[in-house]
């Protein structure tokens, strides 16, 4: 499949649109790779296709939605029927409408490594079985894994409207990780390690391997820690994690819900001075990373935080006419099966000047945050309360000590952006809509045993 057959189906959908209404399909294709190892063996592999067409007409303010898991000719006409059908029995929206061509040219992005496809299947299963291997042998506490996954896969997508929308997007991906467990005694830690690339090549079997054995052997001996306040240092990971909410509630979706804490913040100080917050998909260095958004528009970087300071929402179409604005190429969709809305994409932040071993020296006594639960349910996103459990390293004197856990962290949102002292320069992307970077934050309370 290529991106111009999957314009061609757009086009025929489009010429079948009414004068009296605004069409739009969005037209998908992907092929996935899976590969899991265990004990030296492969335990399961998968590799599927996967396709479908979704088409919104809005008439007369009124918006219906239809799709189908099929690039068929007659089940995309129908699903055509069905929105026209649905739109019907909406409730008329003054707002509502496909994208216009707004004349930001799409990025020249290179997402594909046309490598990928002649990859041989045997190589795949070799890497997870190296990877598989190699978390055996660093270190002798290492006794059993909990999963070694292997995966790759190239997407297309289209986006064709009777606006004048017209454009294609396609990306490749490769990734390893494990998840491996480490044991003294009766005390046993997990620990993960990931590496992801544009194809199977650039992965690093011996970085991925080794992140994970560090972080479970790390863990070993670890306890719950007296209840007290201090700087942390979230570790890439958790940061990335951290910084994905914060943009979340950037949404204007989130905004127009009154489910945002910084709603009616725009133009006022939100963080510290060092804290620069970006969405960009058209940074071909991150996971998230596009030419055009959910709705055609070309991707773009969007500054949420410059030097602190809450600078922009995220819009697609139809916030941005609630808003009084302009889209941001910030539509989303959860594929071709549901209809756009505005959210963050490939969030940054940008990172600072100190190195983790810097940083460490920096904070002398604290916490470094590895890990955590819960933290999307642990954060109320128009309070800014923020309560979730962690696991992590004691820092005394600048260097690691002892590993806690079953401690929580708790403040706000508004608290923990404005407490920020200092950004790493150790940037890590990963295959989520974020990367990260080491992070200080000062003033950070530690829930663990009483004194």
């Amino acid at each position: 499949m290529t991106p111009d057959e999957l314009l061609t189906i757009g086009d025929r959908v489009i010429a079948d649109a009414r004068s009296d209404e605004s069409v739009e399909c969005v037209i998908a294709w992907s092929t996935d790779t899976e590969v899991r190892a265990y004990e030296g063996e492969i335990e399961a592999f998968t590799s599927a296709n996967a396709a479908g067409v979704g088409v919104r007409v809005v008439a007369e303010g009124r918006q219906g939605f239809a799709y189908c898991g099929t690039l068929e000719e007659a089940d995309v006409r129908a699903a055509l029927a069905d929105a026209r059908d649905n739109a019907t029995f909406a409730t008329p929206d003054p707002h509502a409408g496909v994208a216009l061509p707004d004349g930001v040219a799409l990025p020249a992005l290179d997402l594909v490594d046309d490598r990928l496809s002649s990859f041989p299947t045997e190589s795949k299963l070799e890497l997870a079985l190296e990877l598989d291997a190699r978390v055996r042998s660093i270190d002798s506490r290492i006794f059993g894994v909990e999963s070694i996954d292997y995966a790759d896969g190239l997407a297309i997508g289209a986006v064709v409207s009777t606006a004048g929308i017209r454009t294609a997007s396609m990306e490749s991906a490769a990734s390893l990780v494990a998840y491996v467990l480490a044991a003294d005694g009766d005390d046993v830690t997990t620990g993960f390690g990931f590496s992801v690339g544009r194809h199977p090549e650039s992965l690093d079997v011996e970085r991925c391997a080794r992140d994970a054995v560090a972080r479970a052997v790390r863990m070993i001996g670890a306890a719950p820690m007296a209840t007290e306040r201090l700087t942390v240092i979230l570790d890439p990971w958790v940061t990335a994690q951290f910084i994905g909410i914060v943009a979340d509630v950037f949404s204007a979706d989130s905004v127009i819900k009154g489910r945002s804490l910084f709603a009616e913040r725009l133009g006022e100080t939100v963080a510290a001075p060092c804290v620069t917050l970006t969405d960009d998909a058209s940074d071909p260095r991150q996971w998230g990373a596009t030419e055009s958004d959910a709705e055609g528009l070309a991707t773009r970087r969007t500054d949420l935080i410059t030097a602190g300071v809450a600078s922009a929402f995220l819009h697609d179409s139809h916030s941005a006419r609630m808003m009084g604005t302009v889209s941001t190429g910030s539509a989303v969709r959860h594929g071709y099966m549901s209809t756009p809305s505005p959210g963050a994409q490939a969030v940054l932040l940008q990172p600072g000047a100190h190195s983790p071993e810097e940083l460490l020296a920096l904070v002398g006594d604290g916490v470094l945050v590895q890990d955590v639960s819960g933290m999307h349910s642990g954060v109320n996103p128009v309070s800014g309360d923020f309560s979730t459990g962690i696991e992590g390293v004691r820092i005394r004197g600048g260097e690691l000590a002892e590993p806690v856990r079953e401690v929580t962290i708790g403040s706000t949102l508004q608290r923990m952006l404005g407490d920020v002292v200092a950004v790493g320069d150790d940037l890590e992307f990963f295959p989520m809509e974020a990367a990260g970077v080491s992070l200080a934050i000062a003033d950070v309370t530690i829930s663990g045993q009483e004194r």
